[in-house]
């Protein structure tokens, strides 16, 4: 059953490492809890592609668009979080190694930047790999088999859509139990409350956001399940069988998805009905993976985060 909130907000955020980010109309804040238990927070200044004109703001466009934003944005505050939680502690102080200095003073205080786009870019390619290639060569493979499967379209899209939904699932499953993603996850939980707190018009304290759900409808683990969804229907209409022309072909297709789960999301979040049940629930089955109830401390973290975005004239409502 869908939480009822008294209000809508369009406020969102992201869970970080030790900390949380809350993006508002006009403002994004960051808050990290700080190794010596203290709370820093700064403000983030971001310029989106959403804001330079109304075109990015079109229905079907704005999905994708909204995507790079937000894998930018959540990539700047991720860099700053990391930072700052280890300010103060050993692994900041602990010696580096002779490949670390060689880095350092090959890039000096480029490094951090240029390793996470390194990191970045090997997760593309291998997220790539696992959702679009993998998939098709094994169909292709058990067509081979049982050559009834490959007459037509539905069975193939049917089972690399599921394939990539299982895939999904069974990569989170696995690093939710790691103690650094199971405390990021729980940060996820505590952003998810705290907002509901908030839609219901509720005083900011750890007691009433501790009272809320942790399942949101409008997450980026829901968007991701409903393009997952959405990836089974359109591959129907892919007739390419050849691994590499019809990845090309998906991630070709990819902002039809987007723009299509984006929209979906932004409905099941102003709406609540049987049918926007329906098409939220496998999202908000997917979020009891992602999102793990938080302790007080990080429940502190998420309201340090969301006060300073609420905007005075309640732009933020839906």
């Amino acid at each position: 059953m869908a939480e009822q909130t008294k209000i809508k907000t369009s406020i969102g955020g992201s869970a970080l490492i030790e900390g949380i980010m809350m993006r508002g109309p006009q403002k994004t804040t960051v808050a990290v809890r700080m190794a010596d238990n203290s709370i820093y927070t700064e403000d983030i200044e971001f310029d989106a592609i959403s804001s330079k004109g109304k075109f990015f703001k079109l229905p079907m466009i704005r999905g994708f668009v909204n995507l790079i934003d937000s894998l930018r944005l959540s990539m700047k505050c991720l860099m700053l979080s990391a930072e700052k939680s280890v300010e103060g502690t050993e692994e900041e102080n602990e010696e580096p190694s002779a490949f670390e200095k060689w880095l350092e003073d090959k890039l000096g205080d480029k490094l951090f930047g240029v390793v996470m786009t390194f990191a970045t870019i090997l997760g593309v390619a291998l997220s790539i790999l696992l959702f679009f290639a993998f998939p098709t060569f094994i169909f292709n493979n058990i067509a081979k088999v049982a050559p009834a499967l490959d007459k037509g379209t539905m069975w193939r899209s049917v089972f690399e859509g599921l394939l990539k939904i299982a895939i999904f699932l069974g990569y989170i499953t696995i690093i939710s139990r790691t103690p650094d993603m199971k405390r990021t996850f729980m940060y996820h939980g505590a952003e998810h409350k705290t907002i509901f707190c908030y839609e219901n018009l509720e005083e900011l304290t750890v007691e009433n956001v501790k009272k809320y759900r942790r399942f949101h409808p409008r997450c980026g683990t829901s968007f991701m399940i409903i393009m997952l969804i959405i990836g089974i229907v359109i591959g129907l209409f892919i007739t390419a069988k050849n691994p590499l022309l019809r990845t090309l072909i998906k991630l070709l297709l990819l902002p039809v998805s987007c723009g299509i789960g984006y929209e979906l999301i932004k409905i099941c979040a102003k709406y609540d009905n049987l049918a926007t049940r329906i098409i939220a629930a496998p999202g908000l089955a997917a979020q009891r993976i992602t999102t793990i109830e938080p302790d007080d401390k990080m429940i502190e973290i998420a309201i340090a985060a969301i006060k300073p975005v609420i905007p005075e004239n309640g732009e933020d409502r839906i």
